[in-house]
């Protein structure tokens, strides 16, 4: 049951990471799964933004370093387009 719950949970924040563009910085404008490693990895040493951004940004750096960036990006164009 508690692992139901918890997928379901994390279903739920990969489908809103999906539609979510970055709002500031270099990448401004680019949908977050759009963003390279190499500037994920640049926050995970700087330090992820405070708040749901922070939380989006570890979690799309925890997918793509497990190899999922390209589930991400079909998911993408599933969902938006």
């Amino acid at each position: 049951m508690i692992k139901d719950v918890l997928m379901e949970q994390l279903a739920h924040q990969i489908q809103t990471l999906i539609g979510q563009r970055m709002p500031f910085g270099k990448y401004q404008g680019r949908w977050l799964i759009d963003l390279p490693v190499a500037y994920l990895q640049w926050f995970e040493r700087k330090g992820f933004p405070a708040g749901t951004l922070g939380e989006q940004l570890q979690l799309l750096y925890q997918l793509k370093m497990d190899g999922n960036g390209d589930v991400l990006r079909d998911l993408h164009r599933r969902m938006i387009g």
